[in-house]
């Protein structure tokens, strides 16, 4: 009998300390990465305001490594009484778990505790501010003015756009996957990094030798209309710059996919708005000085300007 009521003892504990830690772990609504530097707590009441102002009360580290601790350089209480501010003294690595711990957390009420939470991204989310990001906000061609060339050349009719802007994608996404995979089990591994530029413009070269030859049988007709501007394709910045972006951002296979994917998604929209353009300005009254690539150059800016609304958006 003694032994059945300790035993149902250890057990009314242990549901006991079950339930004040889930107590906790909801008390905590949301825990999430801010700006660079910073991580926001949502509490579910409002909490003490001497408690969550003093920085002493939590503790901060990356899940792989436990030990060392991260430096709070503020603790702010927002108006509402219930979020709460970490700023730290340094950038984080959002790419890491981060662990907020805390010994108590004070109410008007109850004191609660100890809760620990973990803060990591949205990683859906970031993916697809990848996406947009390169699509949209950052768009290659009317925010960094890369790949003018085949830009110009190829947006005078919608149709030749089109497929410009589709071969171009296609290229785009396996040239940067190609380029990604290099650099991660060759470039890196051997320390072979200031080989970059050569082995990306290699696997350009390749992919757009493979579209080529391929559109020659396929569809004879597109591959005339695209003429020089397929073979453009190899020294266009765009195709170059994205494999460099991959390998400085340490991004991962999917990432690196979202990224080439909107790049090349980019450079379709703003084949289609151009040519779209374009192909009204030849039945508008331009006048002779600016006919062709000066009225082309004009539409382009009046484009950068508006693509200058996205900048700073965050989508996600």
């Amino acid at each position: 009998m003694k032994r059945i009521r300790v035993l149902l003892a250890l057990l009314i504990c242990l549901i006991l300390s079950n339930n004040a830690f889930a107590e906790g772990e909801r008390f905590v609504q949301k825990a999430s990465f801010g700006k660079t530097d910073m991580i926001k707590l949502v509490f579910a009441e409002e909490v003490d305001e001497t408690w969550a102002k003093n920085k002493d009360s939590y503790r901060v580290y990356q899940k792989i490594n436990p030990d060392i601790l991260l430096q709070i350089k503020q603790a702010e209480l927002l108006a509402d009484k219930r979020t709460v501010i970490l700023t730290m003294a340094h950038e984080l690595d959002k790419n890491e778990v981060h662990v907020v711990d805390m010994k108590t957390v004070k109410t008007k009420d109850k004191t609660l505790g100890p809760i620990s939470v973990p803060v990591k991204k949205f990683y859906l989310g970031f993916l697809f501010s990848i996406l947009f990001g390169a699509m949209l906000v950052n768009n290659f061609v009317f925010t960094k003015y890369l790949g003018l060339c085949v830009f110009f050349g190829t947006s005078r009719k919608k149709s030749t756009a089109i497929g410009m802007g589709i071969t171009f994608t296609i290229v785009m996404v396996f040239s940067a996957m190609m380029s990604w995979f290099l650099y991660q089990f060759v470039l890196k591994p051997f320390h072979l990094n200031f080989l970059q530029v050569v082995v990306f413009i290699g696997m350009v070269s390749l992919s757009v030798q493979a579209v080529d030859t391929i559109l020659r049988k396929v569809n004879p007709i597109l591959f005339k209309a695209f003429g020089v501007y397929l073979v453009l394709v190899i020294a266009n910045c765009i195709i170059i710059a994205v494999p460099l972006i991959l390998a400085d951002n340490e991004y991962n296979a999917i990432e690196s996919f979202m990224l080439a994917l909107g790049a090349g998604l980019g450079f379709l929209v703003a084949l289609f708005l151009m040519s779209s353009v374009r192909e009204r300005l030849e039945l508008a009254l331009v006048p002779p000085s600016f006919r062709g690539l000066p009225i082309a150059f004009v539409t382009a800016g009046l484009f950068a300007l508006a693509f200058m609304g996205f900048s700073g958006m965050a989508l996600f």
